[in-house]
């Protein structure tokens, strides 16, 4: 006689864990959860009681139904996935080009005397003051928005890089040769594991970077973007629409972050 299914109960011990694992998350990150609450809370204080008018601040619950009607018009989807290419695209080649340059500069004194001055010089020159002069060069498409993410995203991660690199204990790099490494073998096994932190500082540090690129490029001249969606709801006073581009920044900034910071924990365990 077969068994009935249907009243099979979910077994006590899986679900005893599957609580424990979801109250040891919300408890770890309480404070995490009580200020971004908190927050929240004093924002639509501020917004609903001391300003009183949407017109100059949105609250987070008119920012929430801006974002639901966004997306349910498409605007949105379309905003979103331009921006994404956009910084994908520029963010991607800028971390492979800064790495390959920090990895040039940590290993070669002339290389490293050849280029320090332009990048130091181009790391703290105004870049999104010129964001207008790649526009008129390269025209309002997305080559020109790339550009700019990768004169903004690149120079953090080639100093991080290099600095990693550069750190690396001399003592290890001395006793890992006594037992018979190899120069490929010293650089895999000691040197980009001891510089993979600052590496993946450098790429965090970029990502607010190359996030304000896109924006900044968009402002100046885009078709679509959540740059050009801000500086529309900017113009017509629409706070709700402006907020809601700001806050889909901050979240993909958030998630990207976090991101990292979870694979750098998998990567580096030691670091724990």
């Amino acid at each position: 006689m077969m068994p009935n299914l249907s009243h099979a109960a979910v077994p006590p011990r899986m679900t005893s864990s599957m609580l424990s694992a979801v109250h040891s998350y919300v408890y770890e990150r309480r404070w995490v959860w009580g200020s971004v609450i908190g927050g929240l809370a004093v924002w639509e204080f501020i917004s609903r009681v001391i300003v009183g008018s949407k017109l100059f601040l949105a609250a987070p619950t008119q920012v929430a139904v801006a974002l639901v009607e966004l997306s349910r018009s498409g605007e949105m989807g379309k905003h979103i996935w331009t921006s994404s290419i956009e910084f994908l695209l520029g963010y991607g080649l800028a971390c492979a080009l800064g790495v390959g340059l920090g990895f040039v500069m940590a290993t070669s004194k002339p290389a490293k005397q050849a280029l320090q001055p332009w990048v130091s010089g181009l790391y703290a020159t105004p870049t999104v003051a010129l964001a207008p002069l790649f526009i008129l060069w390269f025209g309002i498409g997305i080559l020109s928005k790339i550009v700019v993410v990768v004169v903004l995203v690149i120079f953090p991660v080639t100093i991080n890089t290099e600095t990693g690199l550069r750190t690396t204990s001399q003592q290890l790099i001395e006793t890992v040769r006594s037992f018979g490494a190899s120069k490929s073998q010293i650089f895999f096994k000691v040197s980009l594991p001891s510089a993979l932190p600052f590496i993946f500082a450098g790429l965090k540090l970029g990502i607010g970077r190359g996030l304000i690129g896109v924006v900044v490029a968009e402002l100046f001249g885009a078709r679509a973007g959540l740059g050009q969606l801000i500086s529309q709801s900017a113009e017509t006073f629409n706070m709700p629409n402006l907020f809601a581009g700001v806050a889909l920044l901050a979240g993909a900034g958030i998630a990207m972050t976090s991101g990292f910071a979870w694979l750098e924990q998998k990567l580096l365990p030691w670091r724990e």
